[in-house]
């Protein structure tokens, strides 16, 4: 793998995607990016906005293009929301270019981390758990598909996660 190479971690919701790829980013001195700001920063609107103005498809699009836009570049740690593997043409990008970690996490540990956050569509006004649960079973297989490494992150620490990536990424 090319040091200058884009790092993606994907996985569900809840999973340490953005607090595992900003130290990550810190280790192997490159940027970092978490694609659901990014698309924030682009639609100068927030995330549950863009899901009720227009739906989980128009988020998906938006998505899609953001992440598109993002893994052309070099030198960035990527975390990307959840869903982002729902589209085919992301899954063929980021296996094509990226080196792509799949954060995989226990549902339980999910909805611990998700507890708080409000922020969700998907999770709006739902048993959490019970949701969490038939997300991850529908999209285990697409961040499988995608994933160069795949981390249990039950358990361990950031930083432990961070390094281990960093030791994977230097060694393939």
């Amino acid at each position: 793998m090319r040091e200058n190479s884009v790092i993606v971690l994907i996985g569900p919701m809840g999973a340490g995607k953005s607090t595992v790829g900003k130290i990550l980013a810190s280790v192997l001195g490159k940027q970092f990016v978490d694609s659901d700001e990014q698309i924030e920063k682009n639609a100068g609107a927030s995330i549950p906005y863009i899901f009720e103005a227009e739906g989980e498809t128009g988020f998906r699009a938006r998505e899609e293009s953001t992440i598109k836009d993002l893994v052309s570049g070099e030198g960035i740690v990527l975390a990307t929301g959840g869903g982002a593997v729902l589209s085919a043409n992301t899954r063929k990008l980021l296996k094509r270019d990226c080196f792509v970690v799949f954060l995989e996490t226990s549902v339980g540990e999910q909805a611990e981390r998700t507890a708080k956050s409000d922020s969700r569509p998907l999770l709006k006004g739902q048993n959490r758990a019970e949701v969490l649960g038939t997300i991850y079973e529908k999209r285990k297989p697409l961040y499988e598909e995608c994933a160069d490494c795949r981390i249990l992150t039950d358990g361990h620490s950031p930083r432990e996660i961070a390094a281990f990536i960093a030791k994977e990424f230097r060694s393939n």
